[in-house]
């Protein structure tokens, strides 16, 4: 692969429109700026990031997530362009200086497929099909299919959202850059091979789209059925930046809601650094009064080491990742002391956050939410002509292909309607659904 064709600013879905614009807005600036203002943008505000949506205290929900992956994509971006420059002047010519636009703007649309709930919605909608009551449909769909809805993939789903529903429709909607679509993909492969780990990267009804794009940009092919690819060689920085953002943002909002101490918090974070710098640090530590502060000045010193070291190891190894070899994620590969601690991290995450009482009950609450709608939606999709089912798919918006006279087609509406929504229409949907909750008669 090479940076040449790797970064272009065709769109998909205005192939036949491309040419260059003269603004002072970049193409892949435009692509931020699509997603910013875009309603599914919008609806992360609602959707679970690790902890149940906020009372008194806010923590992270998906969309500040996304905003703050973004930054620290653009900063990882930044400083591999400008090194990438320095060394090879060569690629002047090229988009090479856009690369921090590009990966803050995948970024910005990394999480946009996923489900209500967090990772638990990905695991309802999988379960639902392998487990569930929707083991029943795997007669009725190809064996590609019952693939993509067992592996249920939220960054499949991003991928979907951002190119399908204008495919073969008038120019509108996202239309993004080839090279941004292709950087959010992080597992570059259809769903044949999510293995165990439920990871793939576009869905059956995708793929056509998936391999124009890897094609113009030269991804490299390492086999044709099922269909995989070498990664982009950036979406090894937009995921860096999502490593680093989930893993210390989550131990500073673990403090805020104290499950972890200060000390602990303050422990975990200092030990990132060798004895000098933390020397420093500590010393800093005793100007700043607010406890709050203290950890938030801590958490921005481990992200910007986090961040330089990402960024070196990237271009350490550029010719492996151009040659398609490189499997490890960048965070895996940092310096010993960091990486260790990033692990410690990665342990007390496990033990204090993710088992929590409060996360373990919406995950609880998502399955069950989740399962029920998908159960009620399937049904109607199933047998349309039935009076309950008429309801029922009346309720959902016409964008979605809900009415399609093919059922495959119709029970892919179904999950985007479902993955498409916030925590709260989910809950709420599901309440009146069950007549808990009606609307207000005036």
């Amino acid at each position: 692969m090479n940076w040449n064709s790797l970064l272009s600013t065709k769109r998909f879905g205005l192939e036949e429109f491309h040419s260059e614009r003269h603004e002072n807005r970049s193409e892949f600036q435009r692509d931020y700026d699509r997603l910013i203002f875009s309603a599914p943008f919008r609806r992360l505000q609602n959707k679970t990031q690790v902890f149940p949506l906020p009372g008194s205290i806010f923590v992270h929900n998906r969309l500040t997530h996304s905003l703050e992956v973004a930054c620290v994509g653009r900063s990882l971006g930044n400083d591999v362009a400008k090194a990438l420059l320095d060394r090879q002047p060569e690629l002047q010519p090229t988009y090479v200086s856009e690369i921090g636009a590009i990966v803050s703007a995948a970024c910005l649309a990394h999480d946009l497929g996923n489900p209500p709930f967090g990772h638990a919605g990905e695991r309802a909608i999988a379960t639902f099909f392998s487990e569930g009551k929707g083991l029943a449909l795997k007669e009725r769909l190809t064996p590609e299919q019952w693939e993509d809805f067992i592996h249920f993939e939220g960054n499949a789903n991003a991928f979907r959202l951002l190119t399908h529903q204008f495919e073969g429709r008038r120019p509108g909607g996202f239309v993004l850059t080839y090279s941004t679509l292709a950087s959010i993909v992080k597992y570059p492969f259809a769903s044949g091979l999510a293995g165990e780990k439920q990871k793939f990267g576009f869905f059956n009804s995708e793929e056509a789209g998936f391999r124009r794009i890897a094609e113009e940009l030269g991804m490299k092919k390492l086999n044709e059925q099922p269909l995989k690819y070498a990664r982009h060689p950036l979406v090894y920085l937009v995921e860096a930046a999502d490593d680093i953002c989930y893993q210390v943002m989550d131990i500073e909002d673990a403090h805020k809601l104290k499950l972890l101490t200060t000390d602990e918090t303050k422990a975990l974070f200092l030990s990132y650094f060798d004895d000098r710098r933390k020397a420093h640090m500590q010393e800093t530590l005793k100007r700043v009064s607010d406890v709050n502060e203290q950890i938030a000045y801590l958490r921005s010193c481990v992200v910007g080491l986090l961040i330089n070291e990402c960024s070196r190891v990237f271009l350490d190894n550029e010719s492996r990742i151009l040659e398609g070899e490189m499997e490890s994620p960048l965070i895996k590969q940092i310096c010993e002391l960091p990486a260790t601690a990033y692990r410690h991290c990665t342990d007390v995450a496990m033990q204090k956050i993710y088992r929590s009482r409060d996360v373990l009950d919406i995950e609880l609450a998502g399955f069950r939410i989740i399962g029920t709608l998908l159960e009620l939606m399937s049904e109607a999709v199933c047998s349309p002509e039935k009076a309950y089912s008429k309801l029922l798919i009346d309720r959902v918006s016409s964008q979605y292909h809900i009415r399609s006279s093919v059922f495959s087609e119709r029970m892919q509406a179904v999950l985007d309607y479902i993955s498409g929504m916030t925590d709260v229409f989910a809950l709420d949907l599901y309440r009146k659904i069950n007549g808990n909750s009606l609307p207000e008669i005036s």
